[in-house]
């Protein structure tokens, strides 16, 4: 296939921001519009139909994360999810203790939660990462005090890709009695997540993250684990997330785990192996070029180069123009115009951090397409280096 055929159509590579919908899903999401329109909390034929629906789609996101369907509440995405968690268990157990841990390249959705409890009292510690974006251990046990009451640390981050040694700290959690939420928005779908393996007492899910609709999640509460509501009003999802379920999203979202679970070990094995072949065909050709984060403990379909020279939003906006979608960082901060919280974090300058590239591949991604997206970035690369002014300093 030549470059004027794929400039016919475009090349979305930006799945770490949101993903298409499945068709599937969008034709069981469909088919809940028009037949599941009662009240899940109605007592009628309509309404018991929505509940069947509702806890057949609990059951299925439990599956996908090896839960319980009792310790599976809808949310609204991974954001609400995040909040609920984080400031649940701290206005729970405040009698307790005030200390928070996290890290340093959390998700604002874990961040400004934490932020806003340190100006209601609370004390949170924000964990350093290494240059490959891991947290270590030692780090984490050295950071637990005697009123340590929770500790929030991501599955895998959303720029960088890299996946925390989240078992090894469950097992420190645990053992110090200590509430153990995980932010797995990068990952339900995308690499295994059974709650019982990590060791997590709280885990968050986005369903737009795994081919799913927008505006619907999922928060995983272990049984016994001690939290409050912070929404007030009807008893919705047992009392922890107040407000009529979408039933139709819900639909869509248990699709599309029940998809992911299906094809998750070829999935995996696929987008790695075109994650490879990207990154080594740039590194091997753009001068000064590097991967953020680990090589090998990372997603395997994210990856994040950088540039010497460049701006990555110059790389991005060429790249747009020839038909290719990726990032340079979070969506949820790409309006910003400082350097990335995740890149300085690993120890890049800014304006190397400045120079950054996310690309996150999916589903229906190919071999040709990851092929053109090489030789494109390198072209475009070549030219914005050629352009530079500070490559001749």
């Amino acid at each position: 296939m030549g470059s004027s055929d794929f400039l016919m159509k475009r090349i979305y590579m930006d799945h770490a921001a949101t993903t298409p919908m499945a068709p599937e899903v969008v034709e069981a999401m469909t088919a809940a519009f028009v037949e599941i329109f009662g009240n899940a909390s109605s007592l009628h034929q309509p309404g018991l139909e929505a509940r069947a629906a509702l806890e057949e789609a609990r059951e299925k996101v439990a599956g996908l994360i090896g839960a319980e369907a009792g310790e599976v509440y809808f949310t609204s995405g991974g954001t609400e999810s995040d909040n609920t968690a984080i400031k649940g268990v701290a206005l729970q157990n405040r009698d307790r203790g005030r200390h928070i841990i996290t890290t340093s390249i959390e998700h604002p959705a874990v961040l400004e939660p934490c932020r806003y409890l340190e100006r209601q009292g609370f004390e949170v510690t924000y964990l350093p990462v290494t240059r490959e974006g891991l947290v270590e251990i030692e780090a984490l046990e050295s950071a637990i005090r005697q009123d340590t009451i929770l500790i929030s640390m991501m599955h895998a981050n959303n720029e960088i890709g890299t996946i925390q040694p989240i078992a090894e700290a469950g097992s420190i959690a645990r053992d110090r009695g200590i509430a153990f939420h995980t932010d797995a928005v990068q990952t339900v779908g995308k690499i295994p997540a059974k709650v019982d393996d990590l060791g997590v007492d709280l885990l968050s899910i986005s369903s737009h993250k795994l081919h799913g609709p927008k505006g619907v999640g999922a928060l995983y509460i272990r049984n016994g684990t001690p939290i409050e509501p912070i929404m007030q009003g009807g008893g919705h999802e047992r009392g922890m997330r107040p407000g009529t379920e979408n039933v139709p999203g819900i639909v869509g979202l248990a699709t599309a785990a029940d998809l992911a679970e299906k094809n998750l070990e070829g999935d995996m094995t696929r987008l790695a192996g075109m994650r490879d072949r990207l990154a080594d065909f740039v590194l091997a050709r753009v001068e000064k070029s590097w991967v953020n984060g680990s090589r090998t403990k990372r997603l395997p379909n994210n990856l994040n180069l950088g540039f010497s020279y460049i701006e990555g939003e110059a790389l991005l906006l060429r790249l747009d123009a020839e038909g290719i979608a990726v990032s340079t960082g979070s969506a949820c901060s790409s309006k910003k115009t400082v350097a990335s919280h995740v890149l300085t974090a690993i120890g890049l300058k800014p304006e190397e951090a400045h120079g950054s590239l996310r690309i996150t591949l999916g589903r229906e991604n190919t071999d040709e397409e990851v092929d053109f997206v090489a030789r494109t970035i390198v072209e475009v690369a070549e030219k914005l280096l050629a352009m530079s002014p500070f490559r001749k300093l």
